[in-house]
């Protein structure tokens, strides 16, 4: 069984395409340019599925287009319509890079650098703007600019950030 922690999200599935069961995809994240992977996770009535990718291909940077296998039709396409994606923690860390996306750090405690204090969890990441903002569980915002990054502990799944006074 597929555990909440062991994934994170990476988009979600839009409407069908075409009629042989070919699905768009909202991307959130770069991992099809860093890591090879034969299969994306749904949450399908709120359990982890696996769905194999027969292929995809990018109508646009933020925008794929997915055919799963099994997925053959119309009809079947469409019942995944609003699904979240999902793609494993250990297969992205694997990447040669180690380079972590900002999507990979939800449910990521942090640090604050001044006093070593968990200052809360990362529920969300907004990258609506130009200015990148972590999203806390209470609901704090804060910058996530790499400037102000000074650890990610993957194995502990915590970063530590240099926060300014008065942000808290």
């Amino acid at each position: 069984m597929i555990r909440d922690e062991e994934v994170y999200k990476i988009g979600l599935i839009g409407k069908a395409h075409g009629v042989k069961g070919e699905v768009t995809m909202r991307v959130d994240d770069d991992v099809f340019y860093r890591v090879d992977a034969d299969y994306l996770i749904l949450r399908v009535d709120g359990i982890m599925v696996p769905f194999f990718i027969e292929e995809y291909r990018f109508k646009t940077d933020t925008v794929a287009l997915i055919k799963f296998d099994g997925i053959d039709s119309v009809e079947k396409a469409r019942t995944l319509t609003g699904t979240e994606v999902f793609f494993r923690r250990d297969m992205a860390d694997a990447a040669e890079e180690q380079v972590l996306s900002y999507a990979q750090l939800v449910g990521y405690k942090v640090i604050n650098s001044a006093d070593g204090a968990c200052v809360g969890e990362i529920a969300s990441v907004d990258e609506q703007t130009i200015n990148i903002m972590f999203e806390l569980t209470d609901g704090v915002l804060l910058p996530a600019a790499e400037e102000l990054i000074e650890d990610i502990d993957n194995d502990n799944r915590t970063i530590t950030l240099r926060i300014a006074d008065g942000l808290l």
